[in-house]
């Protein structure tokens, strides 16, 4: 099985789009007019502002082969999309005064102190945030291998991620300082919060994030009850099923932090709606200096990344526009906000690969344009 990763959308790919007023095609038929093209067996997307959802479609079926249709309350896999998520639960930490951005990583892990090469002694947790801390991208291949094939049943998943996360910093595989964007820097985050808090990331997740914002859907790893089509079934690029779906049908658990969560289209914008608020600086459920940090890459002279966020400049969005992906090669998500504008876009769709990429993209600016289109006088 692939992994996790986030793929920065082509801005070009946000013009020029078919545009919809609330009085023209609806947005089921758009979607079903982009699903078409890409022969994708499921695609969904919803528009949504600082006030919560504004409107929402799914078209196709769960599973190639299949009838079953899918659903606007069927569960989507976010991929890489949870790291905005993990990121913000570092934020309720820092609010708390119980972390800080600043923090050096390494006295996390004092039984390993002394051995972390003296480059990486000075990481801190906004480094490892920002991609920015040397760290290997993923830990399938090398002396990571077993880690990667370890999975649950070889021990607590904390304590699989605090071995990750040791053999990292041990290990790095670039200069600190330097872009590179790696899935083991969120494991690394879920590990440190999980020695902060003393619980698994997964419940913290649960009682910080999601009941809060109200998230009732969200889960962890993959998608459905094994061997029934009871929700989207996964894809590989080709557009065939995979071989199974359920919680297995994923990368290992331990990964979580940097990409393995699940819900409904309604619940992510819920997540969504509050970054835009955020961003936007009004109520929200952190303090504003938290999404200010989250959603700004300092040392960027233009495309940058922040916390759990790629940012960009985008004369659609009236500056700040804030971007991620996520994929586990067999689904596909991406999301667009703008907290200028207050106002985001999401999609979904449950196969992977580069027609699922460019599927979403067209879908993401068609529904920019819909917004745009609607919200005019």
């Amino acid at each position: 099985m692939s992994l996790l990763r986030w793929i920065g959308s082509a801005a070009v790919a946000l013009f020029g789009c078919a545009a919809g007023r609330a009085d023209g095609p609806t947005l089921q038929s758009q979607l079903e007019n982009i699903r078409a093209k890409y022969n994708l067996p499921a695609l969904g997307g919803a528009i949504f502002t600082t006030e919560g959802l504004q409107e929402m479609a799914v078209t196709g079926v769960r599973k190639r082969g299949d009838p079953t249709p899918a659903t606007v309350n069927d569960l989507w896999h976010l991929g890489s999309d949870t790291k905005a998520m993990t990121a913000t639960l570092a934020g309720s930490f820092v609010a708390e005064g119980k972390l800080a951005w600043s923090d050096k990583v390494v006295r996390f892990f004092p039984g390993i102190a002394e051995q972390v090469p003296a480059v990486m002694r000075d990481i801190t947790i906004a480094d490892v945030l920002r991609h920015k801390a040397g760290l290997i991208e993923n830990v399938n291949t090398g002396p990571f291998a077993k880690l990667w094939t370890s999975r649950a049943a070889n021990g607590p998943l904390s304590e699989q991620r605090a071995a990750v996360s040791c053999e990292a910093l041990l290990k790095p595989a670039y200069a600190p300082g330097t872009y590179h964007y790696a899935n083991t820097d969120y494991v690394v985050i879920g590990c440190i919060l999980e020695k902060v808090s003393g619980k698994p990331w997964e419940k913290l997740m649960n009682e910080r994030i999601f009941h809060p914002l109200g998230i009732t859907s969200a889960g962890f790893g993959g998608i459905g009850t094994p061997g029934q089509v009871d929700q989207p079934w996964p894809h590989g690029s080709t557009g065939a099923p995979a071989p199974g779906n359920g919680p297995m049908m994923d990368n290992p658990p331990f990964m979580a932090p940097a990409g393995e969560v699940h819900c409904t289209m309604d619940d992510w914008s819920k997540f969504l709606v509050d970054q835009l608020r955020g961003g936007a600086e009004l109520k929200a459920l952190l303090p504003a200096a938290i999404y200010a940090a989250m959603q700004n890459d300092p040392g960027s002279s233009g495309d940058g990344y922040g916390f759990g966020w790629g940012i960009c400049t985008r004369g659609w969005a009236g500056g700040k526009a804030l971007n991620h992906a996520g994929s586990n090669t067999m689904n596909f998500c991406v999301c667009w906000l703008a907290p200028p504008k207050k106002f985001g876009v999401l999609v979904v769709c449950n196969q992977g690969g580069n027609a699922a990429a460019k599927a979403a993209d067209d879908a993401a600016g068609m529904l920019i344009k819909r917004y745009q289109s609607a919200a005019k006088p």
